[in-house]
């Protein structure tokens, strides 16, 4: 039997999904029997999101020209696409920025009127990435095939969630113990 290609993916986000995952413990050794993972900021220096994916995790929301590049290119390489966790579902706390008013004030605020001894804004085209107006959530983005709430989302709701696929089967995204935020 050949296993499930593997990503998980961070845009604007804590990593506090990620860590979640981690927080499986002894499922990951199971887990790591049954897929190869092709793509992660988790242990791996993999630059490229590649082809032919089965199945991703995408933590955070798109908050910037990086981010929108990287989830249109891993929604056309992926079978099915996981929102993991309140910011790529909702855009929750990197959105608070959305209330600003948009990227200039964004900008003007943490770089200039906070800047310490040398205010300036950030421009550096090719590295540094251009904020978009608002952070939003994934879906308002690329189509979603499975939406996994929390902050972070509990390890037993990830496996819940990740162990069907394993089967061929759609988890079960319902109740308190899978639907609940925050």
């Amino acid at each position: 039997m050949s296993k499930i290609r593997f990503a998980t993916i961070w845009l604007a986000g804590c990593s506090g999904c990620h860590m979640s995952f981690l927080d499986m413990d002894e499922w990951l050794i199971e887990l790591a029997d049954q897929v190869d993972v092709v793509y992660s900021p988790v242990g791996s220096d993999l630059k490229d999101y590649p082809e032919n994916v089965d199945v991703c995790l995408v933590e955070g929301g798109v908050a910037n020209e990086d981010n929108l590049e990287l989830i249109q290119q891993v929604r056309d390489r992926t079978k099915t696409l996981i929102s993991f966790g309140d910011c790529a579902v909702t855009a929750n706390i990197p959105a608070m920025r959305n209330m600003l008013g948009g990227r200039d004030p964004v900008l003007k605020r943490g770089y200039i009127e906070l800047g310490d001894n040398s205010p300036q804004l950030p421009h550096e085209p090719g590295i540094v990435p251009e904020l978009l107006d608002q952070v939003i959530p994934v879906h308002q983005v690329v189509p979603i095939d499975i939406f996994m709430p929390g902050c972070p989302p509990s390890a037993d709701r990830i496996k819940a969630t990740i162990e069907p696929l394993l089967n061929g089967k759609e988890p079960a995204m319902e109740g308190r113990e899978m639907l609940k935020f925050g």
